[in-house]
């Protein structure tokens, strides 16, 4: 901008109207994606190709509004339970289930299929089929012995937030090691989350200990700066249509829940993407989404008297004032893991 503007009023003017249209950043990366994108094969799925680019930001002023994406509708419970299975530190996909949030059963039945195939015994016990989707989702949910043994994910990201296996044999709570530091020494810049432990992920891990998913959103890092608590994210891998609204309002929310527990005002939600991509079977929908016009941000509130993180739960937050497009639906496209 060539010309310097005078006064902070003028500034805050500014702010005010430029950050109606932060959407724009998400919509432009999808259009980035769709022109530009280079095509890659997609592992285990033959049937499916990305385009992918490699390397992007965005960000969102939370003081603007909560960045729940407005072109289409966001399934706001699912990102809420989800959230809160990852801050239980669980690794099983009952409480979702429950909870009647499937966004992880896919990852879950693949796991059960996996063992299905390779256990005769197993194939015996179940009469010698293996469940469909409907019925194993449904027995995860009737039977508690059953979700014990095929809800397991592994040491998926609440795992290694809540209870990162030590080489001595503790379970290391980052989280709330994260809070403390804010708490006590906001000053300093080390205060990171990692969901990436190659102990669990793919040939790195040890036999029959590795994770389902290896972890997307690898590592975000707190810093407080200008009196406000902000958050960057690391994400390797963004499933541009149907993960990442997710995880932009999952972890804006984040951030929020930890400044409300530190007493600092939210500041930003960085978002810094490492491979950046849309799934083929996501292209129509994607030209969809990119013909409608983004709507103000709704306002997301806390229940004041949060004050434990293992506290939290469902009824702490009310959703204010959101006016979405309807929704695009858009099938989950499997692949890596086990």
């Amino acid at each position: 901008m060539k010309k310097h503007l005078k006064n902070t009023e003028q500034f805050d003017r500014l702010t005010v109207k430029t950050s109606r249209s932060t959407e724009y950043q998400y919509l432009n990366l999808l259009k980035d994606v769709m022109d530009n994108g280079f095509k890659k094969s997609v592992f285990n799925n033959p049937g499916v190709t990305i385009k992918s680019v490699f390397g992007r930001q965005i960000r969102f002023d939370l003081s603007k509004g909560f960045p729940l994406l407005t072109t289409k509708k966001v399934f706001l419970r699912g990102i809420l339970h989800e959230l809160i299975w990852f801050l239980r530190g669980d690794s099983n996909i009952k409480y979702l289930v429950d909870n009647d949030v499937h966004i992880w059963d896919e990852w879950g039945y693949k796991g059960y299929k996996v063992a299905q195939m390779k256990n005769e015994k197993l194939k015996i016990k179940n009469d010698k089929k293996i469940l469909l989707k409907e019925e194993y989702i449904q027995k995860i949910k009737n039977d508690k012995k059953f979700a014990e043994k095929f809800g397991e994910l592994g040491p998926v990201y609440g795992v290694q937030w809540r209870r990162w296996p030590a080489s001595d044999g503790r379970k290391i709570d980052q989280v709330k090691w994260a809070i403390e530091k804010i708490k006590k020494t906001p000053q300093r810049r080390h205060i990171v989350i990692s969901a990436w432990n190659p102990e669990f992920v793919y040939e790195m891990a040890g036999k029959g200990k590795s994770v389902a998913l290896p972890p997307c959103h690898t590592l975000f890092q707190f810093n407080v700066i200008g009196g406000k608590l902000s958050c960057q994210l690391y994400q390797r891998s963004a499933d541009l249509f149907l993960g990442v609204p997710f995880n932009i309002a999952s972890y804006a929310l984040f951030t929020m829940i930890f400044a409300h527990l530190t007493g600092y005002p939210p500041g930003e939600f960085i978002h810094t993407f490492g491979d950046a991509h849309i799934y083929s079977n996501h292209f129509d929908q994607v030209k969809e989404q990119l013909k409608r016009k983004p709507r103000p941000f709704p306002t997301m509130k806390i229940n004041p008297k949060l004050k434990d993180i293992d506290s939290i739960k469902f009824e702490d937050f009310t959703l204010e004032n959101y006016d979405p497009w309807p929704p695009i639906k858009g099938e989950v496209t499997v692949v890596g893991g086990f």
